[in-house]
């Protein structure tokens, strides 16, 4: 087990270069594949219900779900928006546990933080495998389960805050990036990894057997729950490092160890609350309110109730530091990033959540036999590999200046890709319009990732050292929730039969995003340039 260190002060370039680099080195390489493993969990359900419809479809016994219906079977339509809400429920729980992830590091210690995560990531893993294993399995227990894999998504809060604690500011952009960029690629691994794993049997007799369904007459079969038991054993490794070579550092006050997994799991568990009151309004309680309002409803209750939770549900050890890093709250430009941060890894994670099943209920037709799954990754991994670029060019150009220019190429590629699904919902071969909209939301892609870098960068300069940690987990909180409301949007607007206006709503918010950044950071007379 790594120790903590006696002192630690990166900004003194004397003590970085004798100690502080190896550690801070060190720490960061150990949480990128952490960080990788919890995003997998947390956004694996695009991938499984993608496959859970392909099943269902050419065989209606399978995943037949009858949830919330009357006992009665969906039809097409209301299938598919079915099945939207698993990823959108895995979306809200991973954005509320950020909450309480952003101000965890400073109250229980970054190398506790990281450790009890990857233990607690496989356990949504290795459930969630043994309930595929059973297609009539209730679509509520799946609901339980996507929420439980939250904690991958919450992870990615205490895992920044975590390392803009271990480089002087000047390297902040680049190691930032890293741990995001390179964490981010485990949408991109796990949307690669899980085509290939569920053609075969991984586990034997543990796996369960395949699910079998015909196509042209031929059958065929699938071991769809290898999409999560294959996480199973490398996070277990991961928890092994984490343990082993990851360090607290002294000015987090974070206890013993086992006080400190212990005010761990009590933050986890008000996050827990958020989420479940979040998805009882979303699945359970009937509203006489346009369905865009019930959404966004939602995700304000489940914020409201964590906070909530947060500030009079915490035993006055957590209570005291907690209220230290509420002060960020108190700061225009706390909001003001969160704003602009919604944009870039909120659109990222949204999209990247929804994209393996929005491309298959608009492109993918009985006649067309058009296989998405060899695409599925190319703008997740796209946007991730770049996300570093975007924090190297604001260390040299200044993270406002290329947050605007990559907002313009936001808004245009936004636009162009909902008029090619416009084009492509008209036309009897929508499957010609499948390479134009794939290269449109790469460079889509390719500009939330720049854009993910570059505000990060921002948040360092704009603010002190003790709140940059605390405002880069809530404005990554906050942002999380784009992987609840991307693919609740596009389940309303596909059900409605126009999901090119899902795009042009997200471009108009885009082009808000272009005033607000130029008018407090990118302009000649701006409050604070950077």
């Amino acid at each position: 087990m790594a120790r903590t260190p006696e002192h630690w002060d990166v900004e003194d370039s004397v003590f970085w270069d004798s100690t502080g680099k190896s550690i801070a080195n060190r720490n960061l390489w150990v949480s990128i594949p952490n960080l990788l493993c919890g995003f997998s969990v947390w956004l694996y359900w695009g991938m499984i219900v993608k496959v859970m419809q392909r099943l269902h479809f050419a065989n209606t016994e399978l995943f037949n779900f009858t949830f919330n219906n009357e006992g009665q079977a969906y039809d097409e339509a209301g299938y598919r928006a079915l099945l939207f809400t698993l990823p959108a429920v895995a979306g809200l729980a991973g954005a509320t546990l950020r909450i309480p992830n952003s101000f965890m590091i400073a109250i229980c210690g970054g190398r506790n933080v990281k450790f009890m995560t990857t233990v607690m990531l496989i356990i949504p893993a290795l459930l969630t495998g043994l309930a595929l294993r059973n297609p009539e399995t209730p679509f509520s227990v799946y609901i339980i389960l996507a929420a439980f894999s939250g904690v991958g998504g919450g992870a990615f809060a205490s895992s920044m805050s975590n390392i803009s604690f271990f480089f002087p500011k000047r390297m902040q952009g680049l190691a930032l990036g890293l741990n995001a960029g390179l964490g981010n690629v485990g949408v991109s691994v796990m949307q690669f990894l899980v085509p290939w794993v569920i053609t075969r049997s991984l586990f034997g007799g543990i796996g369960g057997d395949p699910q079998e369904f015909l196509v042209k007459n031929e059958t065929q079969q699938l071991w769809i729950q290898n999409a999560a038991l294959v996480w199973v054993p490398i996070m277990i490794v991961l928890t092994i490092m984490a343990w082993v070579f990851m360090n607290n550092l002294p000015q987090h006050k974070c206890g013993p160890t086992p006080v400190a997994i212990g005010k761990y799991l009590w933050l986890q568990m008000i996050g827990f609350l958020g989420t479940a009151v979040g998805v009882i309004f979303l699945m359970f309680v009937p509203m006489p309110i346009p369905e865009l309002v019930r959404i966004f409803l939602v995700l304000l209750v489940s914020v409201i109730t964590t906070l909530l939770g947060m500030r009079f549900m915490t035993p006055q050890a957590i209570q005291q530091p907690l209220n230290g890093q509420f002060a960020i709250f108190r700061n225009k430009h706390n909001w003001v990033m969160t704003w602009l941060y919604v944009m870039t890894f909120g659109s990222f994670i949204g999209y990247s959540n929804a994209f393996p099943k929005l491309i298959d209920d608009i492109f993918v037709t009985p006649s067309n036999g058009l296989v998405t799954s060899h695409y599925i990754w190319i703008g997740a991994a796209v946007g991730a590999l770049i996300r570093p670029v975007g924090g190297w060019l604001s260390d040299k150009l200044g993270g406002a200046r290329v947050t605007q220019w990559d907002t313009w190429v936001m808004v245009a590629a936004t636009v162009l890709a909902g008029y090619i699904v416009a084009l492509a919902g008209q036309s009897e071969t929508p499957e010609k319009y499948f390479i134009p909209f794939l290269v449109t939301f790469v460079v889509l892609f390719a500009s939330t990732g720049i854009g993910n870098g570059s505000t990060f960068r921002m948040i360092p300069i704009i603010f002190s050292k003790e709140q940059a940690g605390p405002v880069l987990g809530w404005t990554s909180a906050i942002a999380a929730y784009g992987a609840y409301l991307i693919p609740q949007v596009f389940a309303t607007q596909i059900e409605a039969g126009t999901p090119e206006y899902a795009l042009y709503g997200f471009a108009v918010y885009y082009a808000s995003c272009l005033i607000v950044n130029w008018w407090f950071y990118a302009r000649a007379g701006a409050e604070i340039k950077c």
